[in-house]
């Protein structure tokens, strides 16, 4: 029987939204055959969520025990993960009904992909949603265009680029992600690390479909000056990577 597996890094700071989260996941109806298991990884020296989120039956928690970060906490999720697809959920953060349904039928009919990716909305603190038009048209996209995309949107302003969806927006192929390591090592952008790889070296598919809301709140670190100030450094990290992929030609095969 085949499994999706969702995996949420989480600290008692956000004890109240990833319930949130995990009643998204209870609401999702899967294709006949799929099982649904959440990976949750509490990232404290002092964990206090077991019982709230092993109160999900398809909950499978683990705590670091110690304070890692985010790439090591979803890294440690994704070794005992035991589906062959992957998908983030930010603790913070809510998917949509069918969301998870969809990215399997994508990869049913798409076989050769590496990646879904799912529109997203924000949603705001007054439980309203702020929607986007989508930057990119929807439909099958070739290995190595959304690297293409997110260098040649650069903000003069800010010196960063953006994808054309957010990088939790996406399921991947859990063996793929497996090979390129999982999530960059980086102090941020480790997501991005990921979805550059695993976009250079193999082709997706973006949905019609919003499934995924952004929480939108001034908890969130990524909108904090003190989490900007190593932004340029990780960015660079991850454009070297992108070259490396292509001076090797890796970029050229199907995985």
């Amino acid at each position: 029987m085949p499994v999706i597996s969702v995996i949420t890094p989480v600290h008692a700071g956000r004890s109240a939204v990833v319930l949130e989260a995990g009643e998204s996941l209870a609401a999702q109806q899967l294709p006949a055959d799929w099982t649904l298991e959440w990976l949750v990884q509490e990232d404290s020296a002092t964990p206090v969520l077991a019982d709230a989120i092993n109160a999900f039956p398809f909950a499978r928690y683990q705590a670091n025990s110690e304070h890692l970060g985010i790439a090591p906490s979803r890294n440690l999720a994704l070794g005992r993960s035991a589906g062959t697809l992957v998908h983030v959920l930010d603790s913070d953060d809510v998917l949509l009904p069918g969301c998870l349904a969809v990215a399997i039928e994508a990869f049913a009919t798409y076989p050769s992909i590496g990646w879904v990716a799912t529109q997203a909305h924000d949603l705001l603190l007054d439980g309203s949603w702020r929607s986007f038009d989508p930057l990119i048209e929807p439909g099958p996209i070739p290995a190595g265009a959304v690297a293409d995309y997110y260098f040649s949107a650069i903000d003069s302003a800010t010196g960063f680029g953006r994808l054309p969806f957010h990088p939790n927006c996406t399921t991947l192929r859990a063996d793929v992600v497996h090979a390129l390591g999982g999530w960059g090592g980086l102090p941020r952008m480790e997501d991005l690390s990921l979805i550059a790889a695993i976009t250079e070296l193999t082709p997706g598919y973006f949905t019609p479909e919003v499934g995924f809301l952004r929480r939108k709140h001034s908890g969130s670190v990524s909108v904090t000056d003190e989490w900007l100030h190593l932004m340029p450094e990780s960015q660079t990290a991850v454009e070297r990577r992108v070259q490396a992929l292509r001076a090797l030609g890796l970029h050229q095969r199907v995985l």
